[in-house]
């Protein structure tokens, strides 16, 4: 009953707003480690100068649990783009290392086209799965609290690693007015050409690519945007076979603990549509950190 009251509270919230204006319920823990208790404060985003970048949702993946979560992810999330997009938020697709199949096209030649913008400080120039990346931050960060060493494959059998994406998921659409790369400068150029402060992250994985991209979480702080995860849009790589040796889910929200703590708040889509927070059919936990 409390969380049916808290839903109906954000959608009131969400419906007495201006529409010129994005009401968030921002959820950290500005102290203790990430498993301590968090915090929730509100906070007003003007749409128009707000993008969400969808992260790698591609077509397919090497793990075949991955994939389908995926594939169930990708209806609901296409459903959150078409609400952002009604309400005057940049879409930027970044489906990494595949942009090659977007050549020529619109979303792909905005990206392209966006004159050339200083960043405050450098773009990280190392390079990961096809990509610039942006490792671990010792000062900042403790290590992930899940072993994610043996590529996070959940599945019974496991499955073996190759390169399966060609695009990105069919059911994402691609409009006129949304964006696709998956570079930091490019990503840089869009942003400062629309005068865009505020990032919303969605996709996989949070514990890799939703974190490491040059277009995500570590590299959009560090080049002072406010930033926040959308915490029921994304999910792991992790196999609840090894630490801390729960499940799938409570992995994930274990590393969206990590992301609160030490990088930037977290929200649900609830804040941008008055619906319910996304779920996984697979995740049948009666209560859950993650909402």
């Amino acid at each position: 009953m409390k969380r049916l009251a808290l839903l109906a509270l954000m959608a009131s919230s969400l419906s007495a707003a201006s529409p010129d204006v994005l009401v968030l319920h921002e959820r950290l823990r500005p102290s203790g480690d990430a498993t301590g208790p968090a915090v929730e404060k509100t906070v007003r985003w003007d749409p128009k100068r707000t993008a969400l970048i969808v992260c790698d949702m591609w077509d397919d993946h090497w793990c075949q649990g991955a994939a389908r979560r995926v594939t169930e992810l990708a209806g609901p999330l296409n459903a959150v783009l078409r609400d952002a997009r009604a309400r005057g938020i940049f879409i930027v697709h970044a489906p990494s290392s595949v942009t090659r199949f977007y050549d020529g096209t619109p979303a792909r030649e905005l990206a392209r086209q966006a004159p050339y913008s200083p960043t405050p400080v450098p773009l990280s120039t190392q390079e990961r799965w096809g990509t610039g990346w942006c490792w671990p931050d010792s000062p900042r960060e403790k290590a992930l609290p899940i072993d994610d060493s043996d590529m996070g494959c959940d599945c019974p059998t496991k499955c073996t690693i190759r390169e399966a994406w060609t695009r990105q998921n069919a059911a994402l659409e691609i409009l006129p007015g949304d964006a696709l790369t998956d570079h930091g400068q490019e990503t840089w150029n869009l942003l400062a050409q629309r005068g865009i402060t505020n990032v919303i992250l969605t996709g996989v994985h949070l514990n890799m690519c939703v974190l490491g991209r040059p277009f995500a979480i570590r590299q959009q702080v560090r080049l002072g945007k406010n930033v926040v995860l959308c915490r029921d849009l994304t999910d792991t790589m992790y196999n609840h076979e090894k630490a801390p040796h729960v499940s799938h889910f409570e992995g994930t929200d274990l590393v969206i603990g990590h992301v609160e703590r030490y990088w930037c708040p977290t929200i649900t889509s609830t804040d941008l549509t008055g619906r319910p927070p996304f779920r996984f059919q697979e995740d049948n936990r009666t209560t859950r950190a993650a909402n």
